[in-house]
């Protein structure tokens, strides 16, 4: 069955609202089913951890649910592998804390400047603070991918860690993971992975990439605001945690500081079964790729991700398509129509109108408001991948324009946009203009 927007949509009741989401790499809406397990966990069994009664072991029930349930989305080995914390960023500051006691004076890590900063500046931190060296991995201004010859040159310097993005939270791009994480185990180090852009967007096999740890955040992926770390048992088990005594000595548990955020756990178990239900409806044409690999729940989360994958092909095309075909847009990243499955929806722009002495840029949160006006939700800035837009000159002048769609977007969406660019483009001279 191919995929209908429509009943897809009618999960999803933020989508009622008169308005065109495109800001969904800073956050997506949630289906029904998330909101029920919450309103549900509030009523039926908010309570503390490790309690004697019902609603505490009821809610200690779903949290092992939830648990079990993404360790089948990333498919790791065991439950126990999967950590909850509020976000990826506080998620890898606590992380960093504890590999910072496994580090020496003189070792050396490796980050990307296409790298959200929450997975640059934790070890940027670590490295200032153990004397650490950082080598920078370098990524092509033209068309947005990593330098592979920059990361094979930082690998001889035999890494203790190598951290690096999944996929760009700024120009799209999907991260050749399998090659870098070999590269990296090749010199013997560990591989931190932020893998909160590529999550809404496609299937993760933490075993089959081989890395030691990955971390994303659920309202990323159609849930709350909770953030997720895989690790490998025997890696997290070996960790020091920062915990107070009482405190379980074991993963996961160990680097759950404090109470949990235990309704929005809930809600990320809605979010999954949303996504189960996704692949058990509209993911049928997927399923021969993933024979013989999953069965049951993580069979229908894999197909899933897959379903979106090939449905956001075209709404990708369509946006590159609408962007290209606008005289003064600039698209930053992989743009090949036939090379889609190298990137995710996530595309950024600048635009310059004008011609001769007179062009000039417009400034993103100009656009932006535009945009605004027109009832379409866009970002602008740097998002955070401020290495990004330092690396293309673009900080100083505000960054860029982000369109990011998913699989509750349709292409009449994209055209709407594309009919707004056009509409806002022709008020600028009537607007205040800056640079």
């Amino acid at each position: 069955m191919s995929f209908d927007s429509t009943s897809i949509r009618n999960q999803f009741p933020a989508l009622k609202r008169p308005a065109i989401y495109l800001d969904n790499p800073a956050g997506t809406q949630v289906p029904q089913r998330v909101i029920e397990r919450m309103s549900a966990y509030l009523v039926e069994c908010n309570a503390n951890h490790g309690g004697a009664f019902d609603t505490s072991q009821q809610s200690d029930a779903l949290v092992w649910e939830t648990r079990s349930y993404l360790a089948d989305f990333l498919n790791a080995d065991r439950p126990e592998e999967i950590v909850f914390g509020p976000n990826m960023t506080s998620l890898t500051f606590n992380l960093s804390r504890s590999l910072a006691h496994t580090l020496n004076p003189g070792d050396s890590l490796v980050v990307t400047r296409l790298d959200h900063d929450a997975n640059i500046t934790p070890w940027v931190m670590v490295a200032e603070e153990r004397d650490c060296h950082i080598h920078w991995v370098d990524f092509h201004p033209e068309d947005g991918r990593l330098n592979l010859e920059d990361f094979q040159t930082a690998m001889e310097s035999k890494p203790r860690l190598v951290a690096v993005g999944y996929a760009s939270n700024a120009l799209g791009t999907i991260n050749p993971l399998g090659t870098i994480i070999s590269m990296a185990k090749a010199t013997g180090a560990l591989t931190f992975i932020d893998a909160v852009q590529y999550a809404p967007h496609g299937p993760i096999d933490v075993q089959q990439l081989d890395c030691d740890l990955l971390a994303c955040s659920a309202y990323k992926f159609f849930g709350p605001h909770v953030g997720v770390l895989y690790g490998k048992f025997d890696l997290l088990d070996e960790l020091t945690a920062y915990r107070v005594r009482p405190a379980p000595s074991d993963p996961p548990g160990k680097f759950e500081t404090g109470t949990g955020n235990f309704e929005g756990i809930a809600g990320v178990l809605g979010a999954l079964e949303y996504l189960e239900w996704l692949g058990e409806t509209f993911g049928e044409s997927t399923t021969g790729e993933f024979e013989g690999q999953f069965t049951g729940r993580s069979l229908q989360l894999k197909k899933a991700m897959r379903a979106i994958q090939i449905f956001e092909h075209t709404l990708t095309h369509t946006l590159l398509d609408v962007l290209e075909e606008t005289p003064g847009v600039r698209v930053y990243g992989p743009t090949e129509r036939d090379r889609l499955e190298e990137r995710v929806p996530t595309v950024s722009f600048t635009l310059q109108v004008g011609a001769g002495s007179s062009a000039h840029s417009v400034h993103p949160r100009d656009l932006a408001q535009a945009f605004a006006r027109e009832n379409i939700y866009v970002w602008d800035g740097n998002y955070y991948a401020l290495a990004v837009t330092e690396r293309l000159g673009l900080e100083a002048n505000g960054g860029m324009v982000r369109v990011g769609p998913v699989h509750y977007n349709t292409v009449e969406e994209i055209d709407r946009f594309g009919e707004a660019l056009g509409r806002v483009i022709s008020d600028l001279p009537n607007r205040r203009k800056i640079l």
